[in-house]
């Protein structure tokens, strides 16, 4: 019975088919035409999202690495040195201030340092340019400092 029902819908939709002419010239046009605005219109709304939400990565990566330094400061009594960078979130320093009370399991969960979402190591200093005790920065889409839109510096200070 499920068979003649499944082979009488089959037979009415090749009927359709059949009796259907198709589409005038006009009409495609007129499609194809609502397409193309449509894509014109639409299309560059999403083409920057993968942009933006590398920027939101970069910022949480940010608030991450302060959230660690933070950590750092309350167990050692000072944030690490420019020169032994965020390295020493994951591994103890061995140069001056050495901590006295580094955490063995260090500050991050991860074992290595990420880059930022563009591939370039964050920059640190300590004690910070614009009046912190720390400044953490990733020069975004370009790699070089300054710049606007997705090009633009992201910074721990702002």
């Amino acid at each position: 019975m499920k068979l003649q029902s499944l082979l009488l819908i089959f037979k009415k939709i090749l009927k359709y088919i059949n009796n259907n002419k198709g589409f005038t010239l006009i009409e495609l046009l007129i499609v194809i035409t609502i397409i193309a605005i449509l894509s014109v219109v639409v299309v560059p709304r999403f083409m920057d999202i993968p942009q933006k939400a590398k920027v939101e990565a970069s910022h949480q990566q940010i608030a991450a690495f302060s959230m660690a330094l933070d950590h750092y400061y309350l167990d050692n009594g000072n944030y690490p040195t420019t020169e032994q960078g965020l390295q020493a979130l994951i591994e103890k320093p061995t140069t001056d201030p050495i901590p006295q009370n580094y955490n063995p399991k260090g500050y991050m969960d991860k074992k290595k340092i990420p880059n930022d979402p563009w591939g370039n190591p964050y920059i640190y200093n300590c004690p910070g340019q614009h009046g912190n005790d720390y400044e953490i920065m990733s020069y975004g889409a370009d790699g070089k400092e300054g710049g606007s839109g997705f090009d633009a510096d992201i910074t721990s200070w702002q």
